[in-house]
């Protein structure tokens, strides 16, 4: 169980909350205000940032009501808890509102002892539901109640390429299952057995996390769901193909989700999309592939592959485990791991066992495997850009140790070329959202949404890309640029502020000089009267 949970308190009326704080020994009851807000729109900020357990909001408030709130918060962040608390004028008002599914209505003024039992009965509620999670008894349950064994083998034998066109049809019809699609996706969900909770089974916690992603994400991406080799597997369907960039971002919610409730650290992979379930096995490779990457980009997150290596198709070559391995380290590893797994590739190779023939045919699948390698990722190697009969010819005249230097060398030169790319092409989709907000930042409807769908990648990929480059979200910088053309306007012109708020994409005047206030601690008529004087 949580020790404490997180609340966020919202109200125009800052001396309400301040009682509410000096009211209530909330360490005593099991909680811990993480902040307050003074409107609905600065608290869905924060909800967004904190995603506290409880928020406890009054209703009329300016720019967004505590309805409007509500409904925003339980359409994106289902399992918070909300609050009302309001004038009894309001309070018939707000019970109306039951598909909400608020815990509780407190009438103002705020009564401590009242407050108090809401808070310990709401505690009790959100202590048995994380218990329910957590409970031994009901994990191992559900483990041996998990998918019928016959869909479970047909699920592995489907990813693992083992079912052929003639089958297809008689093994869904046998094992009573649909795939529509049109699209599909593999999802690998993998949970760190090394970072799991105290006196916490590693493997009732993965149980745990099968369960929740079933419940998180099964339903709406109709996903058929099963554990293979430690990880638990989700076949997804997408209506559309640009729908994967919704799924990444719902995958990382669930991570996040996973971490705060459960205490996992779940990190999903994201495979490329396919229009065949057939396609899958290439799906699965390559949402592997994209779980090993969170050495690179952190765990407890959502990765697609096609996000992160530009210009790649996210698939798995067909090759011997020894050379699959070789260029994983040429994707992921340091300098010494290359040089590591081309001594062990080259050792495979067993020189003096092998036969003439054995070793000719060993060279044509490594140039083979190394010219796919260099197409899927558009990188020009020189070796490969003339006469490969010739290159044939030259490597199989070269001995042991200069087949070695010439496999490091090429090796290494991929491997730079990699982050080369990888780096530029982070770095070029920043600057493409700086560039789309200094022409458009005009535009009332511009938002994180409309970027990304423009840029064709996730929210949570941009995100994390964009404030690790800039050191700010991108909601942060759009105000920011908004507020610095503002500022600009109302020294340089003499247009109403209202005139000023509309062109730097403000719709509401209130809301813009709000804002404006919070940037440069006054508002936007003072500032143009300091500004004034001193030009004076």
């Amino acid at each position: 169980m949580m020790d404490r949970y997180t609340i966020l308190l919202v109200d125009d009326e800052e001396e309400v909350i301040q009682a509410i704080m000096k009211k209530i020994n909330w360490e005593s009851l099991g909680f811990s205000v993480i902040g307050y807000a003074c409107n609905g729109v600065k608290a869905f900020e924060m909800v967004e940032e904190f995603q506290p357990d409880v928020i406890m909001t009054d209703i009329r408030m300016p720019y967004m009501d505590g309805l409007e709130l509500s409904n925003r918060i339980k359409a994106e962040y289902p399992a918070a808890k909300i609050l009302f608390f309001t004038g009894f004028d309001e309070f018939e008002y707000a019970k109306e509102a039951v598909h909400l599914e608020v815990e509780e209505y407190v009438l103002k003024p705020i009564n401590s002892v009242e407050l108090t039992n809401v808070f310990t009965q709401l505690k009790n509620k959100l202590d048995q539901e994380i218990s329910e999670k957590r409970n031994v008894e009901i994990l191992q349950k559900y483990y041996m109640e998990s998918l019928p064994l016959l869909q479970a083998d047909f699920y592995v034998a489907l990813i693992e390429g083992r079912v052929s066109k003639e089958e297809i049809q008689r093994y869904l019809l046998d094992y009573q299952l649909s795939f529509p699609g049109p699209y599909y996706s593999c999802l690998v969900i993998h949970t760190s057995s090394s970072q799991a909770p105290e006196q916490m089974n590693p493997m009732l916690l993965s149980t745990s996390v099968h369960k929740q992603a079933v419940e998180h994400l099964g339903e709406k991406w109709r996903a058929k769901c099963f554990s293979y080799l430690g990880n638990t597997i989700l076949l997804t369907q997408l209506k559309g193909q640009p729908e994967i960039t919704e799924l990444t971002d719902d995958c990382d919610r669930f991570c996040k989700y996973a971490r705060r409730m459960i205490g996992a650290v779940v990190t999903i992979g994201i495979g490329q999309v396919c229009a065949n379930i057939l396609e899958l096995p290439q799906s699965y490779g390559s949402a592997r592939e994209a779980v090993s990457y969170r050495s690179i980009y952190g765990a407890s997150r959502a990765i697609n592959l096609k996000e992160i290596v530009p210009q790649k198709a996210a698939r798995r070559d067909s090759m011997e485990n020894e050379l699959s391995v070789l260029f994983k380290m040429i994707r992921l590893g340091s300098e010494e791991d290359v040089k590591k797994a081309a001594g062990q590739y080259l050792d495979h190779m067993s020189f003096p066992q092998k036969t003439l023939e054995q070793y000719e045919i060993d060279i044509m699948e490594l140039i083979s495997a190394f010219y796919r390698f260099t197409v899927n990722n558009d990188i020009t190697l020189d070796d490969f850009s003339g006469d490969i009969r010739k290159l044939y010819s030259r490597l199989l005249d070269l001995d042991p140790d200069m087949m070695y230097n010439w496999l490091t060398d090429r090796c290494l030169f991929l491997r730079n070329t990699i982050i080369s790319v990888r780096n530029s092409s982070t770095k070029s989709f920043v600057l493409k959202a700086k560039e789309y907000v200094h022409n458009n930042y005009e535009n009332e409807e511009l938002s994180l949404d409309f970027v990304c769908e423009i840029l064709g990648v996730s929210n949570s990929y941009f995100s994390t890309i964009f404030k690790k480059e800039t050191g700010s979200s991108f909601i942060s910088y759009l105000t920011d640029y908004r507020m610095e053309r503002a500022s600009c306007l109302l020294i340089e012109t003499n247009e109403k502020s209202y005139m000023i708020a509309k062109k730097v994409g403000y719709t509401d005047p209130n809301y813009f000089s709000y804002v404006f206030k919070r940037r440069f601690g006054v508002s936007p008529s003072k500032y143009r009267t300091e500004h004034s004087d001193r030009e004076s």
